[in-house]
């Protein structure tokens, strides 16, 4: 009984060293993170208001997309312990430091968005440490078995998380058919020691996901979907260019421009991009006069950034603007000019 309470009280003290490690990174962005500068008064033109903080916060969940996409890229060309599983979680908790740091002149964060991005923070870090920890371990055993020619099912996986990391551009990843794809690694698999590993562990990881993808779902269906539209004002454009874009709407005439309501996410990016090269203006946005988006280049620093984040398998460098919503065009303009390819606008 003794011995037993021993080992009890062992694995107590090690749960309560998990714990404190995972809550670390969320505590040193409560305490040393915190916003400086004053929001000023918001003159909205547009009939919809959304909080313009969120131009910045959306960025977590989209740097857990990114990551996922720089996966994908690594294991095209090389194997899943290749990929920097504690970089891509240290890569998270900075850019949520920098950004609430730069959040002062953007307004409050609200209550919902701060455990949010905590939440699924602890999440991913949990989410690659699991990975990472197999990967590094069990995973790089099975490819000195396999040797240096990809298994069939390294090539199946390698095709399968580049697809997840395109359907999470615009679809939110709980909705992805989790299932679907451990039954085709299974129906794949040969009787290979690398596909039967890949099979079970990727399998696995799958199935996990989609319970907890279940979960998820029934929460948000509770809780309610966020809006898929976004109203804002454009000058500069005829009401034919517009009306001629799918899933825009006009929605009347504002006192200097054209209002509109357009889709979001990723498709808003294009369509913004589209607009800025046929010399639009865009005014408003939810009723907010900054936004952020992100650009790619081959330099490591580019001046007038909020941060600057390498990325894996890629070569190159993320960098994140905020700029006046009524410089947005101007600037999607010259980022060619500037070495710079654009890659998100992020919305609110």
């Amino acid at each position: 009984m003794r011995h037993l309470g021993r080992v009890v009280k062992r694995l107590a003290q090690l749960l309560l060293m998990l714990v404190l490690a995972l809550a670390a990174p969320s505590l040193y962005v409560e305490t040393l993170c915190r916003p400086s500068g004053e929001a000023a008064p918001a003159n909205p033109l547009s009939g919809e208001t959304r909080p313009e903080i969120r131009t910045l916060l959306t960025y977590p969940e989209w740097h857990i997309v990114h990551a996922y996409d720089d996966y994908a890229e690594v294991i095209d060309q090389g194997d899943p312990h290749d990929f920097g599983y504690l970089r891509a979680v240290a890569g998270y908790w900075t850019s949520l430091c920098t950004l609430t740091r730069a959040s002062g002149g953007l307004g409050e964060i609200d209550g919902g968005t701060r455990q949010l991005v905590h939440v699924i923070g602890v999440s991913f870090t949990v989410e690659m440490l699991m990975k990472g920890l197999y990967e590094e371990t069990l995973g790089r055993i099975a490819t000195w078995v396999r040797g240096p020619e990809p298994a069939r099912l390294d090539r199946l996986s390698a095709l399968q998380a580049a697809e997840y990391a395109a359907f999470l551009q615009q679809v939110p990843w709980y909705r992805y058919d989790f299932r679907e794809e451990a039954a085709t690694l299974d129906a794949a698999a040969t009787d290979a020691f690398r596909d039967r590993e890949r099979a079970f562990a990727l399998g696995l990881e799958h199935r996990v996901r989609a319970a907890y993808a279940d979960v998820i779902a029934q929460a948000v269906a509770a809780t309610g979907f966020d809006d898929l539209t976004l109203q804002m004002v454009v000058s500069g454009l005829s009401r034919e260019q517009i009306e001629a874009v799918d899933g825009v709407t006009i929605l009347g005439e504002a006192s200097v421009g054209i209002e509109i309501e357009t889709p979001r996410y990723r498709e808003l990016t294009g369509i913004l991009a589209d607009w800025a090269d046929q010399g639009a203006t865009f005014l408003d946005m939810a009723g907010n006069d900054q936004i952020m988006f992100t650009a790619l280049s081959d330099r490591e620093e580019v001046p007038g950034t909020l941060a600057s984040l390498p990325r894996q398998g890629y070569g190159d460098t993320r960098h994140l603007f905020l700029v006046p919503v009524t410089s947005l065009a101007e600037a999607l303009r010259g980022l060619e000019d500037s070495g710079l390819t654009l890659e998100h606008i992020h919305d609110y």
